[in-house]
């Protein structure tokens, strides 16, 4: 072990009196906000002022708020998109769209949901939560979250661009071959698609190791794994499932741009290669994307309800260990979705019972929120009512999850409205009413401002109403023999009126969105100030100011119960000492009982992580239009990597200093 990192020095510590539960009073008794410790860490922190600090900030905080307003901005407008097919579906035999448009429009829709909106929103709230929650200063390895957001923001921006020049893709979400290969795939449609997800899964990739890192190395001392917050846990599980899982639809995209390119055969089975290949690649990693989704989203609930039903989370040790068997079993699922390819029967067999199987760990965590909010005193407040709604969404969404695991069943809905209906439910329903509720919930810590109690709760009941009203009858057309993916239909098939009835139901959901929005600009506006933590609630990131400084806390706080700011020990000491404040500098702790181990010099602000980002998008683009690209594209993200990792004289100083410290 090298040199042991800032001492927990008793002289300078003062016992502290144990606080009543829900003051929420800062956790330790360090330098104060106005201490020169205060001032000189401003000094330290703070990053540059106009468009040369917007472009090189490494604060977490920066990067997950522009995680998740990137995010919500596509999910409005693939919102608009999911509105036009509506209006298309609302009549039979309607021609608002065409078929080629619609296609593209499908998937764009599915494309932007699930790549560019339900990953990357739920990594931006653990990238600005996280540090906050376990006590540190920021991530362990800044600039690259800050490449992987622009690494998503152009990827994403390209697709679109693409759509908007009638270039979007158009073969599904999932990108199936052959209609996705060289053969059927026309113009460069797919190989904007194939560039996204090699984009939006490096982003991925880029942040799971950074959270990971974070988590495991950089926890406040005596915040060990027993006493770690539900949330980082779930960011963590979901972080080991992205590094396992990313780099297999990674690796099909590039097979496809591969056949598409360079003419090679890996999916043609007429030169030997198999299309079944695409469908495994893809689904190893697509069904366990569900639970990218949905982990952090039950994280999510585990945190709001111990708040507002005024008591610890019953059961914590069964939550987690459930949230990590679900993580192990969601990678024994991925013949789920091939029921209907021609695959042995006792393989289907096996992957009915793990289809089974998984949802007995949410159900777990399911009878465990119910028994926090028995015992409780609910406060019924907009986050709340939000994950009562979700209760009710994720049971149904997880029923007709386990019908469709069975294989006669899945036979007759497979490619129906019925799996149009499934999959919204538990996906939008059980990954976006948490989400929402995690909005109002920490947009006090974002803002320093409350959400209007008023306006959530209507949007809340529109959403609530309109997603079933939606979602609901899609059920009974799947039934009725409505299949995925049609532009228009029949009058005689007598879908008609369901689809109506679906279609006004997405125009309530529409409505609820656009009271959100008002919302936060209302509340952005001039809305009511919350203080540091207007819930009362017990986890650290209520422990400093909202918003908080760059620095986050003056002091790193120690912790010595899972619920710091509802119970500390008297006798334990409270802070860290002798950490610099003209030096960004972080402490590194053990992994299981994060005792202090090392000094971390955190990464200064730089403008690289921007630039390799732009330049190895343009060596993706760059080898689609010439094979040559794909080696000569290579030079400028080279060059702009060295620069990046170059130390500036300001570093090494920094280096040199912490070297010659004891």
């Amino acid at each position: 072990m090298s040199r042991l990192l800032a001492a927990l020095d008793p002289r300078e510590l003062r016992k502290a009196a144990r606080a009543s539960v829900g003051r929420g009073e800062a956790i330790y008794d360090g330098p104060g906000w106005g201490s020169p410790a205060a001032s000189a860490l401003d000094r330290t922190w703070r990053e540059k002022p106009g468009v040369r600090g917007w472009l090189e900030t490494v604060d977490h905080k920066r990067t997950g708020k522009r995680f998740v307003f990137t995010s919500f901005v596509f999910f409005c407008a693939a919102g608009i998109l999911a509105a036009i097919m509506r209006s298309q579906l609302a009549f039979p035999d309607s021609h608002l769209v065409g078929p080629d448009l619609y296609d593209q429009m499908f998937t764009m829709h599915g494309t932007t949901m699930m790549f560019i909106f339900a990953v990357p929103v739920m990594q931006g709230m653990a990238v600005y939560l996280i540090p906050l929650m376990v006590g540190t200063r920021n991530t362990a390895f800044p600039r690259m979250t800050a490449c992987a957001f622009w690494l998503y923001l152009l990827g994403s921006l390209s697709l679109w661009v693409g759509f908007a020049l009638n270039t979007g893709a158009d073969a599904g979400w999932f990108a199936y071959v052959p209609l996705a290969g060289p053969e059927y795939g026309i113009g460069k449609r797919s190989d904007l698609w194939n560039n996204l997800i090699n984009l939006t899964e490096a982003m991925g990739l880029m942040v799971a190791v950074d959270l990971a890192t974070v988590i495991l190395k950089m926890r406040a001392p005596g915040m060990s794994l027993r006493r770690m917050p539900v949330f980082a846990w779930s960011i963590l599980v979901t972080s080991v499932m992205i590094i396992f899982a990313m780099p297999s639809v990674m690796l099909a995209a590039n097979l496809a741009q591969f056949d598409r390119t360079f003419a090679t055969h890996f999916f043609n089975p007429a030169e030997g290669g198999d299309v079944l290949i695409w469908q495994h690649l893809f689904w190893f990693f697509g069904h366990p994307e569900v639970y990218f989704i949905f982990i952090p989203a039950l994280g999510f609930i585990s945190t709001i309800i111990p708040t507002f039903a005024r008591r610890p989370l019953f059961g914590h040790t069964a939550v987690v260990l459930s949230m990590i068997a679900t993580g192990f079993l969601a990678f024994g699922l991925w013949v789920h979705h091939m029921f209907a390819t021609n695959l042995p029967e006792l393989g289907k067999g096996f992957f009915t019972a793990m289809s089974m199987m998984i949802a007995i760990p949410t159900a777990v965590q399911i009878f465990c929120w119910i028994a926090t909010l028995w015992s409780g005193r609910i406060n019924l407040r907009a986050p709340i009512l939000f994950v009562l709604g979700f209760f009710f969404i994720l049971v149904l969404g997880g029923m007709t999850g386990i019908m469709i695991g069975a294989v006669p069943f899945d036979l007759q809905v497979h490619d129906s409205y019925f799996i149009v209906a499934h999959l919204h439910y538990v996906l939008l329903g059980g990954a976006v009413f948490p989400l929402f509720a995690a909005f109002y919930y920490w947009f006090p810590k974002f803002t320093g401002r409350l959400l209007d109690e008023r306006l959530g709760r209507w949007q809340f009941w529109t959403f609530f109403v309109g997603f079933n009203v939606t979602f609901f009858p899609m059920h009974l057309l799947g039934l009725a023999g409505m299949p995925r993916r049609i532009y228009t239909y029949a009058a005689d098939t007598g879908w008609g009126t369901l689809n109506l009835v679906a279609t006004i139901g997405a125009a309530i959901i529409a409505v609820s969105v656009l009271l959100f929005v008002v919302n936060v600009i209302r509340t952005r506006a001039g809305g009511e100030a919350a203080g540091d933590d207007p819930w009362g609630a017990a986890t650290l990131e209520w422990a400093t100011h909202s918003p908080p400084p760059a620095f986050n806390f003056v002091a790193l706080p120690v912790v010595a119960s899972r619920e710091p700011l509802w119970a500390r020990e008297a006798d334990e000491p409270t802070h860290v000492s002798g950490l610099s404040a003209q030096v960004r500098e972080g402490l590194v702790t053990t992994v299981l009982d994060a005792l202090p181990d090392v000094r971390y010099a955190y990464p200064s602000p730089s403008i690289w992580p921007a630039v390799a980002a732009v330049t190895v998008v343009v060596w993706l683009f760059w080898s689609n239009v010439t094979p040559s690209g794909m080696w000569y594209g290579l030079i400028p993200p080279a060059i702009a990597f060295i620069l990046w990792y170059w130390p500036t004289r300001r570093e090494t100083a920094e280096q040199l200093l912490l070297q010659r410290r004891p």
